[in-house]
């Protein structure tokens, strides 16, 4: 049981739509359902949505497309929402077989099938790129926020190299709850954003870059040694884990 169902089951019971002792033995049932299902390869958490407001997330890289589908197929058969992240074409090939509704955003590398309610965020996710090259973990950020609730802004190729693009987005920046923002190279992009608005900013280094790049340890380091308040810095490319944290925030 989801927790938007759980929410409907109380609703129609207050309304007399439901037998409180009818509800009662529903609510019981899925309790006593296992929290996980063990699929060998995989132990599938049916319960995190109930934990943590949003249904257990796949991680695409080093699964076969069959263990993707297998996986999938157990989270969308329990009316949750699917999320599957650096997810190749074969693997939503197989996805779909199992779970029709599926959908394949090729630029996040990402696999989603929206189901049941979920809770809208508060405001605006504002999700800032740099260069094209960095759009693929902008857009796993943009896809993940949106299948969590969110509306966002897309604000792409205005890094730094040519700061008079970034100043012409001011009042879409202004108007943002949160905002994520992705960079290689030297990553200065956060800094500079950071220093524009009075909400939270969540920095995503990217691997993009030369030599000396060190496949995103600049940019790592330099986010890290920001000189502007209010930067939280995730992971290398963790365009996903920069939307959950943004999500939070927009929800609270």
């Amino acid at each position: 049981m989801t927790d938007s169902e759980l929410q409907d089951l109380l609703h129609r019971v207050r309304e007399g739509g439901v037998n409180p002792t009818a509800a009662a033995a529903k609510i019981l049932t899925a309790m006593r359902a296992a929290p996980f299902v063990d699929l060998g390869f995989a132990r599938v958490d049916t319960h995190r949505e109930i934990r943590q407001g949003f249904p257990e997330v796949v991680l695409g890289l080093g699964k076969t497309p069959a263990q993707i589908a297998a996986i999938a197929e157990k989270i969308a058969g329990a009316g949750q929402t699917l999320l599957v992240t650096r997810a190749q074409p074969d693997a939503y090939d197989a996805v779909r077989a199992r779970v029709p509704g599926a959908v394949y955003h090729p630029d996040a590398r990402a696999i989603t099938c929206a189901q049941g309610r979920v809770d809208a965020g508060h405001g605006t996710i504002a999700i800032v790129c740099a260069g094209t090259s960095d759009v693929p973990v902008a857009e796993e950020a943009a896809v993940t926020a949106v299948v969590m609730g969110n509306r966002i802004e897309r604000l792409y190729d205005v890094g730094v190299a040519g700061l008079h693009r970034l100043l012409a987005e001011h009042q879409r920046l202004q108007d943002a709850r949160v905002v994520v923002v992705v960079a290689g190279m030297e990553g200065a992009l956060p800094s500079v954003v950071a220093g524009l608005v009075k909400v939270p900013v969540i920095a995503v280094p990217t691997s993009v870059g030369y030599g000396a790049s060190f496949g995103g340890i600049t940019a790592l380091l330099a986010m890290l040694n920001s000189c502007a308040n209010g930067i939280a810095v995730v992971n290398i490319d963790n365009g996903f884990g920069a939307a959950c944290m943004a999500s939070l925030i927009n929800h609270l």
